[in-house]
């Protein structure tokens, strides 16, 4: 509605897949099927402030993007220069199979972690590049991650209809929910956890979105 609407930020030229709120001067960034992340300064007339193309942390200077070819980027947000590259050792030759879904920061360590259409949730370390643990974690792709405001958990959503809650110390499951029903072999699309309170969210291919307590 347009007493709702505050803008319209036009830039990208293919499907908008994923938005993070940058806490570096209030900034947006954005990810797209176009192969760019922008980020954006809304309240300016030309709010796109820098392009990224090629290969979205807990330094709020730094954002940390994913990549259909499987590679994962740290990328400085001031210089707008690639910090680090994050790599899983041994790389897999089918591509399909490298395709990262999401990717996540922690909110107090150097960690970041990356869902994968392969069924596994991939651990890396931001300062040294390097892959700390790999698991399988589902029966089907792994679709969505988030990680509790403490660190404490991480939360991962799949096709194979089940929201899994995993302590991150012990890289151990505590809990499983079965959230959604399948709808053309796919079903939970995101998972999230309420900033303050001990609520948890999911949204799924049944066109529903359910809140556990």
């Amino acid at each position: 509605e347009p007493n709702v609407l505050a803008g319209t930020l036009i830039a990208h030229t293919d499907a908008v897949w994923g938005l993070a709120y940058s806490g570096v001067k209030n900034h947006l960034l954005s990810c797209s099927a176009d192969g760019t992340i922008r980020l954006w300064n809304p309240p300016e007339k030309m709010p796109c402030i820098c392009t990224y193309n090629g290969e979205k942390g807990c330094d709020p200077a730094h954002m940390v993007a994913s990549f259909n070819t499987g590679s994962t980027v740290i990328y400085d947000l001031e210089t707008s220069q690639s910090v680090v590259m994050l790599s899983s050792q041994i790389e897999s030759g089918v591509q399909s199979n490298n395709h990262i879904n999401k990717v996540v920061s922690h909110p107090t360590l150097p960690v970041t972690i990356t869902a994968h259409e392969d069924r596994h949730i991939k651990f890396f370390d931001n300062k040294t590049g390097k892959m700390i643990h790999s698991m399988v974690a589902h029966l089907d792709a792994v679709t969505s991650l988030a990680v509790d405001p403490n660190g404490i958990y991480l939360m991962s959503g799949s096709h194979d209809c089940s929201i899994r809650l995993w302590n991150l110390d012990s890289k151990t499951c505590v809990q499983e929910i079965t959230a959604h029903r399948k709808k053309l072999d796919e079903s939970i699309y995101d998972v999230a956890f309420h900033p303050s309170k001990a609520y948890i969210a999911s949204a799924g291919a049944d066109a529903l979105a359910k809140v556990f307590v």
